[in-house]
């Protein structure tokens, strides 16, 4: 009864999975003890401070778009090349915090587009009674 391997257990334990992946481990944890040992025993390995090179990689996220890649996406000024990269990275590696951090800054940016309509409105309702129609 093997459907899953140890890469998935420690992307499980940093919450790296989509989450479809993430529930349907969850439910192995649950129906089989001996799983969660060989979960306790990765805690246990990265308690002991033993840690590879893959597993450094995914925990500092170093495969991740930073913020200002991610401004520079939604403001369209990647190149072709890092366009592929982050659609691969969200739609095949389906990263959750990139995900989350794409959808913070969008959020944002439409935050900051009201803000700017509604000072313009302002600006032009204060300044109405100063403007004269020009009359021939």
């Amino acid at each position: 009864m093997k459907d899953y391997s140890l890469a998935e257990l420690e992307a499980y334990l940093d919450e790296a999975l989509p989450a479809e992946q993430m529930s349907a481990l969850e439910a192995l944890l649950r129906a089989h003890p001996e799983m969660m040992k060989e979960l306790s025993a990765i805690n246990g390995r990265r308690d002991a401070g033993v840690h590879s090179l893959g597993e450094i990689w995914r925990r500092a996220r170093l495969s991740c778009p930073t913020r200002q890649q991610w401004g520079a996406y939604l403001l369209g000024i990647s190149t072709d090349e890092e366009l592929d990269y982050y659609s691969f990275h969200l739609d095949t590696v389906g990263c959750r915090y990139c995900a989350a951090n794409l959808l913070d800054l969008q959020s944002l940016q439409a935050e900051q587009r009201e803000t700017v309509q509604t000072r313009r409105r302002k600006y032009f309702q204060s300044s109405v009674g100063h403007l004269h129609a020009t009359r021939k």
